[in-house]
Parts: C-alpha cells; structure tokens; sequence
C-alpha cells in the first residue's frame, strides 16, 4: 500500500519585510468553452491567496472575433465594480487600452510603445497570437508569493536568474518522470 502523503499545511511563511516585497509575475492565458469562476476557480484562488502562495495582480476576460479583434467581456460570477477593478494592466498586455498620461497618473502603468518588447517583438511572444480566433480567454498576471524567500537567498549569496520557463505537465519530457 503506498505511503500517504500529509497535507501541506503553511504556517506564517513570509517575514514582514517579505510581505511588502513583490515577487515574480507570471502571465497566463487560460482557453475556456464556457467560464464559470465560481464552481471552482474562485474557491481555489482564495484558497491560495489565503495562504499567500499566489496574489492575483490582474485578470482580463477577452473574447477574439473571427477578424482577429480582442474583446473584453465581464464574467456573469463578478459584479460590475468587481470587473472595474480589474484588468487595467492586463487590457493593455492584450492591446485593449493604451496608456497615456492618465494611466500613467493613475498607476504609472508602461505607455504601449514600453510594453512592445513584450508583446511581440523578436524573442518574445504576444499574448494576442496566442488566443485563438472565436476563443474566450481570461488573462492573467499572477504573482508568485512563494518564491520571495526563495529569490532573496538566492540573491543574497549572490546568485542570480539567467532564464526561466515553464514545462507543462502534457510536455512529453515529463514522461521520463513516471
């Protein structure tokens, strides 16, 4: 009979000074035939947000018609003024909104011509071209809380991030695991 493995159950796992730090953002675009956040991907963002693994720093919900258009649709599960809230740094990743001297004044968010580099140039990838036409797609940016204390050890003896990437699970790589 396998071994059981406990549950993770996590403490108070940033400092103080941590807290106030950020830590690595990832962007991620998520396809979905039918968007319901509230049978299980609201609960199970909580849940991580709770233990500080993850903060949402941003969401968009688009929508690529069948001329390559983005457009930004409102989840049925989050009220207006929820849906106000979000997106303003995602809306600009996906070309929905452009910077400007209000932007900026408001967050000093990147005008679009900084966000170029990401968004397409060579070397790099555009989340537009990513979204399939007809496909809705929520945008996220998420924040990786975990990897603070991480990231300050590694920097404090020294070390640095030379590349990073992601392997995901359907990677046939990852056969090799077993």
């Amino acid at each position: 009979m396998p071994k059981k493995i406990p549950a993770l159950h996590r403490g108070v796992a940033l400092s103080r000074s941590e807290r106030k730090q950020v830590g690595p953002i990832q962007i991620v675009v998520l396809g979905f035939d039918d968007l319901k956040f509230e049978d299980d991907i609201l609960p199970e963002l909580k849940r991580l947000n709770d233990l500080d693994v993850i903060r949402i720093v941003d969401v968009v919900i688009v929508a690529k018609s069948a001329s390559g258009e983005l457009v930004r649709l409102q989840a049925d599960s989050l009220s207006e003024k929820e849906s106000a809230k979000l997106g303003s740094i995602a809306e600009l990743l996906v070309g929905l909104t452009e910077g400007g001297d209000e932007a900026e004044a408001a967050g000093g968010v990147a005008e679009p011509a900084d966000l170029r580099a990401f968004a397409g140039d060579e070397g790099t990838w555009s989340v537009v071209d990513v979204i399939p036409t007809g496909a809705m797609c929520v945008v996220a940016l998420i924040e990786h809380r975990w990897a603070i204390p991480l990231r300050d050890a590694i920097h404090k003896t020294g070390g640095r991030t030379l590349a990073d990437a992601w392997i995901h699970p359907d990677d046939p790589v990852l056969e090799r695991l077993g």
